[in-house]
């Protein structure tokens, strides 16, 4: 599987001057919103540090690419989870998943906002909340605004960290492209900590509130 995702990568990057590559990165942002495997984060990033190294792709029109992409998957993950609903999927044979949807499902109460907006950063992330958005009936009037604010700061991220990591080594593009999907990396498992780390912070506060109060 690793061996595939490798050649996946490969090929969106070797598009890298072609017309054709604004329409994989945006099947790629869409297909990832779902289906995690497809490294839509790390080719769009990678492009952006080939883009700023050597002009191609146009980073505006890869951006805006990878957000409409990212825009289009968030919803259809929400209409999945509207159309199926979580429990419908083989969450006991991932745990990773069930403690993401758990979890999504919990703090979609308290806040959405933030929640679907710092979840467009986390792979799993992203879908348990989106389907578990969908499979609870939140509001689509409320998740279509925040879906947007997501997927374009998602993109406009994404091209920010390669752009950056293309600038450091502007000689050797390929490099680029490999220090820039390491920063995405890094970047991304440490929101993904800080996340878990504010929902352990409010579980133990919302449990000491529980034991103050003492039974009814």
């Amino acid at each position: 599987m690793g061996d595939l995702l490798e050649q996946i990568n490969d090929f969106a990057i070797d598009l890298g001057g072609s017309e054709w590559v604004f329409v994989v990165v945006f099947a790629f942002a869409a297909i990832d919103a779902f289906f995690p495997p497809i490294p839509s984060e790390s080719v769009v990033v990678a492009l952006a540090a080939i883009g700023a190294s050597t002009g191609e792709p146009n980073l505006v029109l890869l951006a805006v690419a990878a957000g409409l992409g990212a825009f289009v998957g968030d919803n259809i993950a929400f209409r999945i989870g509207r159309v199926v609903g979580v429990e419908r999927f083989d969450t006991e044979r991932r745990p990773r998943l069930r403690r993401a949807v758990d979890r999504a499902g919990y703090e979609l109460d308290r806040r959405a906002a933030l929640l679907i907006l710092t979840a467009r950063y986390v792979p799993v992330g992203r879908v348990a909340v989106n389907m578990t958005a969908g499979a609870t009936g939140f509001p689509y009037r409320r998740f279509l605004p925040l879906c947007i604010l997501g997927a374009a700061s998602w993109s406009a991220y994404s091209v920010l960290i390669g752009v950056v990591a293309g600038t450091w080594v502007k000689e050797h593009p390929l490099l680029g492209a490999a220090v820039a999907v390491v920063l995405a990396a890094g970047v991304g498992f440490v929101i993904d900590q800080l996340l878990q780390r504010k929902r352990r912070r409010d579980l133990a506060q919302d449990t000491a509130s529980e034991t103050d109060r003492g039974p009814a």
